[in-house]
């Protein structure tokens, strides 16, 4: 028997004044966080809730997420985190499909949460600084087995709705052992980051890795570069987590950040999306600071593949399956690629989620009766046995025949010192099928134009994977991990165009000879 809450219970013991948490002048410590907890399990409780009744939380990175969060796992109930941008409609989709009987809002939130909650006659409550509740009892916890469901997390729903991945309480625990191991964490260590808590990526990798050592964690509601590395100064951050983007933007609004304030950090970890080599070149040589890029999905509560940090890392590799997961690169038929070839990316171990909430058949197409899970993401290993991650299999641009990997023509548009970020998709083209096109957002000044981008990705790309059809934005839609959503690219507005960069390729063209395992499924 188990539960999410065991780690805090142990430090709340043990270490009862370590700082747990920070979230700008506050401070809690590891016997405040575990009263606080127990004390919100008391009044779900007292509400009527339920082991097993599910829990829709909607707030920032805040404390206090981290109180009602723990406190519904130490009432046994199951936690919904959703993004704090949801809508009305969005919020009532989650709320009806996951049956929750009770919806807790940040009180700063607009009344999605609640408007939604009202709708389907589910109640209510508001999440206030302090994360106070009424005066209920602390409930003791509520032991649970390690395979039940302690979490649901909303996938982005790329296609079609949202699915909700079940975490289990096995699952939650078993990525705080490994994250902690990865990093080699401590109570000493002191870990900050802004990313969202809703999200995998914060909730399972950092927060419950910290929460497994009695180390701290310090917290921003929302990323903004400068305050983040006014946080790294002042907190003496030793562990510190992000998305590339957020890379990027400290990378550029760094002012007279230098390597200095980076002295303390032990491990800069970066995740949600592949993190261009040019970001991780420019970060080390400015602050003196490696970037170990790890890989992980919703469904395997964040956790694939980690580089060593002895290693220091390898540029545009995701390292080698962590401790206690085993993963592999198959083709078309299941068979294990050899190094160098490219194939659909599989995880098994104890991280991978039980299932999809009510959806035994979207559970069956994606884990094997063996245990292990299809990603859909394309990846390869090479001869040392780490992995690259090349690109979603849905994200795959299938030009007159041809594979084009938007994360490879991504990559030499990083490169470029005038741009700053960049999104290479497919659009539908009557000649090829697909035509390669790049979404730019140019340094601010920048004369950069669309005929010096074509002729930078001709000089270093293939004539086939050259981005014909060539847009500057002033920034690119993000999510609220900061990742970049290709999904929510307008294609309807990218068209062919005359001009430079859109003349079609010589007719000497050839594509390169590189080996590529067929994907499994093209729906992915």
């Amino acid at each position: 028997m188990a539960s999410v809450l065991d780690p805090v219970c142990r430090h709340a013991a043990a270490t009862p004044d370590n700082i747990a948490l920070r979230g700008g002048a506050d401070q809690w410590t590891y016997r405040q966080l575990h009263d606080a907890s127990a004390q919100y399990a008391g009044a779900l409780a007292a509400a009527g809730l339920s082991p097993g009744d599910r829990v829709l939380l909607a707030a920032p990175s805040v404390p206090e997420f981290v109180v009602a969060y723990l406190g519904i796992q130490a009432a046994g109930c199951v936690v919904v985190p959703v993004n704090t941008m949801s809508t009305r409609a969005e919020a009532e989709y989650v709320l009806g499909d996951a049956g929750c009987s009770l919806a807790i809002a940040w009180h700063a939130l607009g009344p999605a949460v609640a408007e939604a909650a009202a709708t389907l006659k589910v109640p209510s409550w508001t999440l206030s600084p302090g994360a106070t509740v009424t005066d209920a009892a602390p409930a003791p916890v509520v032991d649970r087995d390690r395979d039940e469901t302690a979490a649901i997390l909303y996938t982005s729903g790329t296609t079609g709705r949202p699915k909700g991945a079940q975490l289990t309480v096995g699952n939650l625990l078993s990525a705080g052992e490994i994250g902690a191991e990865c990093s080699r964490g401590t109570s000493a260590d002191r870990t900050g980051t802004g990313l969202p808590l809703f999200h995998v990526f914060g909730q399972a990798s950092v927060m419950m890795a910290t929460l497994t050592v009695g180390g701290s964690m310090s917290l921003l509601a929302r990323f903004d570069p400068t305050s983040m590395l006014e946080m790294l100064r002042r907190d003496r951050l030793t562990i510190m987590a992000g998305v590339p983007t957020m890379w990027n933007a400290m990378l550029y609004s760094a002012g007279d950040a230098n390597p200095a304030d980076f002295a303390a950090l032990r491990v800069a970890v970066s995740g949600g999306a592949s993190l261009p080599g040019e970001i991780a070149r420019a970060f080390e040589a400015r602050f003196d600071c490696t970037i170990l890029e790890g890989y992980g999905l919703t469904e395997t509560t964040a956790f694939g593949t980690f580089n060593d940090i002895d290693s220091g890392g390898k540029t545009g590799y995701t390292g080698r399956a962590v401790p206690q997961l085993q993963v592999q690169v198959r083709d078309i038929d299941g068979n294990e690629c050899p190094p160098g070839t490219v194939g659909e990316v599989h995880i098994k171990g104890p991280t991978v989620m039980r299932g999809y909430w009510n959806r035994p058949a979207d559970t069956a197409a994606a884990i094997s009766p063996d245990g292990w899970f299809r990603t859909g993401d394309l990846g390869e290993t090479d001869t040392d046995g780490d992995l690259r991650i090349v690109d979603r299999i849905k994200d795959l641009i299938i030009r007159g025949g041809y594979n084009v990997y938007p994360g490879e023509v991504e990559e030499v548009l990083y490169e470029h010192p005038d741009i700053i970020e960049a999104a290479v998709i497919g659009v539908p083209d009557d000649h090829y099928g697909e035509e390669v096109a790049a979404l730019v957002a140019a340094r601010p000044g920048s004369e950069l134009g669309a005929a010096e981008v074509s002729s930078w990705t001709r000089e270093r790309l293939s004539a086939y994977k050259v981005p014909r059809i060539i847009r500057f934005v002033d920034a690119l839609p993000k999510g609220p991990s900061g990742k970049i959503l290709k999904r929510s690219i307008d294609r309807t507005e990218l068209t062919r165009e005359p001009g430079p960069a859109t003349q079609p390729p010589a007719a000497t063209e050839h594509p390169s000879t590189d080996e590529t395992c067929p994907p499994q499924k093209k729906d992915a």
